[in-house]
């Protein structure tokens, strides 16, 4: 079992890549710790600035230093960082096209039994709806390492959430297919499409092999790039296979679901049924006991998969 967070990938890269580039600074709203940033605190001190618990500050801070040349990573719970902090997002980073990556740590329901306060599941419609902002969620701590080394070679503005623990590797290492914007294909099927984003994904690929057993052809697809989405590759599943099925961390509200269904709507009807959390506050325990009450894990996407088609 992995044991490499997600957000301990982040610093792996930007540790790595800040040796030969002091232009990389991570800010921090007393989150380095949280956020798997200690060593880059400790080896480049320099290119380090600690806010407190301030994250408006983190976020406009962020956006100076870009406007200065620097490559800002503001690291922060997502669940803070995507409300406390949206206007200085919309209007500090976004509208300045600043070279700010906003990184979400313990997103969805990461930080489990502290409740709704500390969740994080209208992030993906926050940071979506606001102008020049792109919105990712990488599904392990490999495509993350490709993530931000792709968002490394740009100036725009990203919004990147990530999980608390380790999560199951989806890919191999050295074997990452990786594009940015475009939807990975893990598997090809024909009766239905699954499409999952962040650590539902491991789930979804899961869920496909359980299909295959019931003599059902599953495609899944990892839509970690949320914002600018892969439309031809939902169309392309809307062509090619009965119906769709999407899962995400997220309310039913302006995330994956609603996203792939406007396209399929307006573009190619077909099915497709959505699991999200519920419009409630979400029962106390573990990420994995909560996807498991709610249905949001392979068996759950798999019994789906069979409804719908």
């Amino acid at each position: 079992m992995n044991k490499i967070a997600n957000k301990q990938a982040i610093c792996d890269v930007l540790l790595q890549e800040s040796e030969h580039d002091q232009d990389i600074v991570v800010l921090c709203s007393d989150s380095r710790g949280s956020g798997s940033m200690t060593p880059f605190v400790e080896q480049r001190p320099k290119q380090f600035v600690e806010t407190g618990i301030a994250e408006q500050n983190l976020v406009t801070i962020s956006a100076g230093l870009a406007k200065c040349g620097k490559k800002s990573f503001a690291v922060s719970p997502a669940c803070f960082l995507s409300t406390r902090s949206m206007e200085q997002a919309k209007v500090d980073v976004a509208y300045n096209h600043a070279n700010v990556k906003l990184i979400g740590i313990s997103g969805g329901v990461s930080y489990g039994a502290l409740g709704l306060t500390h969740h994080s599941t209208n992030d993906i419609a926050a940071m979506a709806s606001i102008v020049n902002m792109r919105v990712y969620l990488p599904s392990d701590r490999l495509q993350t390492e490709c993530l931000i080394r792709a968002l490394l070679k740009d100036g725009e503005p990203a919004y990147i959430r990530v999980g608390r623990n380790a999560v199951e590797d989806v890919y191999e290492e050295g074997k990452v297919p990786f594009t940015l914007n475009k939807a990975t294909l893990l598997r090809d099927g024909t009766d239905v499409t699954i499409i999952a984003c962040g650590e539902m994904v491991s789930a979804a690929k899961q869920a496909g092999e359980l299909l295959e057993q019931k003599g059902v052809s599953a495609r899944v697809l990892d839509m970690y790039c949320l914002k600018p989405i892969d439309r031809e590759s939902v169309l392309k599943a809307a062509r090619e296979t009965r119906g769709i099925v999407t899962i995400e961390e997220h309310t039913a509200f302006g995330g994956l679901g609603s996203m792939v269904s406007q396209i399929v709507c307006a573009e190619h009807p077909v099915r497709v049924k959505s699991l999200t959390l519920p419009d409630e506050p979400v029962i106390t325990g573990k990420s994995q006991q909560v996807f498991d009450y709610y249905g949001l894990n392979a068996e759950g996407i798999a019994r789906a998969a069979m409804e719908l088609i």
